[in-house]
């Protein structure tokens, strides 16, 4: 960026310099001259000097307005419009310039170089030659000549190389082409053409986004530009470019149809990622679909869709629908990170902790210091550890996201078949023990931080455990016959 201040400081220098010296050499042309335009000139001279082009090109409007038989007013407005990087603007004045004063070389000259970059060579080659009548030496006028005298041939080539599709060594021609004529927009369609069809759409945007600067109306190419943007996955940058196509025609019979589908397209993409972050799952999960209803081919929309069903269905407690969708988007990109650890959650409400630690393991290797593959991992591996031991979902048999409700039906469920007071004296002593456990998962499940505990894999009733943690192990300790029994729960 600061190189490229620099060197717009140069130039708009040189140009100063520049017109500064057709002042001195042309300083008898303004003898007699309107003072009002007089004025609008030097102010336009200081207004360039500061880099304030659109307020100097104000002044030489005035000038050109004031004194319209003024060639060099018209030539010094051309000047800023070509700064200003509009060279149809800059050409009518050019040409009125050498209309007024034939012999002025170094119109011509600009005129041939504009002329040049548009495409329109055999023009600029007579302002080239005319020049050099005038002026044999000239090499600035030679050089122009020399470039002009190559071009047919080459264009020929490109040409050639583009329909025997030799898209590469097309390409290599059409550059060399474009560094003539950059402002030619045919050019760089073909070659936005070629590299579309060797699968670069970065590069063959970039192309056809300078054609839809350089031609007027171009319905085709903003349409085209905007198809690029969605098959990349773009959809937004597709949805501006689609949006130019129809200011320029309202019932584009191509636009308009694409412009729904895309509009539609990034409205659900939207709300599918605003309802993932509210936490709001079965409904992401219906945006998601219906992006796919909408765009099923498409391999980024069809890898998005994919991505949001995971990322909600694992998060909503689907885990078998959330490992059906992580694993398609695998199938489609293997070093998915999102849908390895999406997965790997979902595996965990399965209670499959070892494929669990499988996918955190892969998906370390792809970033090991991402936060939630080190914290999964080490979640996943507990729970393995802890899984071989007591199980308080098990015992109750409930899953790993059943809510406080249905933990405790379960619990009340089983305390009644395993009340001790119904069994023989044979087998209390079996009963007592179950029931001793179902009570201890009932104390776990239904207080938030001792369940919250057990699901990182820590069981806050081992006493080995909150030993190691520096807690107490008796401080958890329960009757699970009423508060006027005296038996005390202890780990076994």
């Amino acid at each position: 960026m600061f190189s490229n201040m620099i060197g717009f400081g140069r130039f708009i220098q040189s140009l100063c310099v520049c017109l500064l010296t057709f002042d001195i050499q042309l300083f008898g042309l303004s003898a007699g001259a309107n003072p009002e335009v007089e004025q609008h000139l030097e102010m336009g001279k200081k207004l360039l000097a500061a880099g304030q082009l659109a307020d100097a090109l104000s002044h030489y409007h005035a000038a050109v307005e004031g004194d319209p038989d003024n060639y060099m007013t018209y030539f010094k407005r051309a000047t800023v419009y070509l700064a200003l990087g509009k060279s149809r603007s800059a050409l009518p004045d050019l040409e009125k310039v050498v209309k007024l004063r034939p012999d002025f070389t170094a119109a011509r000259i600009q005129r041939g170089s504009v002329l040049l970059k548009q495409g329109k060579y055999q023009d600029a080659r007579d302002d080239f030659a005319t020049v050099l009548r005038k002026n044999p030496n000239s090499e600035e006028a030679a050089m122009y000549i020399h470039k002009i005298d190559e071009l047919p041939d080459s264009i020929s080539l490109a040409y050639r190389l583009y329909e025997e599709n030799n898209y590469q060594d097309a390409i290599e021609v059409l550059g060399q082409i474009v560094e003539v004529c950059p402002w030619d927009p045919t050019f760089h369609e073909i070659r936005s053409e070629c590299y579309e069809a060797q699968g670069d759409l970065f590069k063959a945007a970039s192309d056809l986004r300078q054609s839809t600067k350089l031609r007027a109306d171009n319905t085709k190419g903003y349409y085209k530009l905007s198809k690029l943007h969605y098959e990349m996955g773009e959809a937004d940058e597709s949805l501006n470019q689609i949006r130019e196509c129809l200011k320029l025609d309202p019932d584009h019979k191509q636009c308009f149809p694409h412009y729904k589908k895309v509009k539609k397209l990034v409205k659900l993409m939207t709300s599918a990622q605003e309802l993932t972050n509210e936490e709001q799952y079965d409904e992401c999960v219906k945006k998601a679909e219906q992006m796919e209803k909408i765009e099923s081919e498409v391999f980024h929309y069809v890898l998005k869709a994919a991505s949001h069903r995971c990322k909600c269905y694992s998060r909503g407690g689907h885990f078998v629908q959330a490992i059906k969708q992580c694993t398609k988007i695998l199938e489609m990109d293997p070093d998915n990170l999102e849908a390895l650890v999406d997965r790997a959650e979902a595996h965990i409400i399965n209670e499959n902790y070892e494929e669990a630690i499988n996918d955190y393991q892969t998906a370390s290797n792809i970033d090991g210091e991402n936060r939630r593959v080190k914290e999964g991992l080490n979640k996943a591996n507990k729970l393995l550890k802890q899984s071989k031991k007591r199980d308080y979902y098990k015992i109750l048999g409930v899953k790993r996201n059943a809510s406080k409700k249905q933990i405790l039906k379960a619990y009340r469920k089983l305390a009644v078949k395993w009340h001790p007071d119904k069994f023989t004296d044979e087998e209390k002593a079996a009963a007592q023990k179950k029931f001793i456990d179902i009570a201890a998962a009932k104390e776990v499940l239904t207080d938030p931080e001792k369940r919250r505990q057990f699901d990182q894999g820590e069981d806050p009733l081992d006493p080995e455990e909150q030993n190691r943690g520096g807690g107490n192990p008796f401080q958890h300790g329960f009757n699970p016959f009423g508060s006027g029994g005296s038996f005390k729960f202890h780990f076994n």
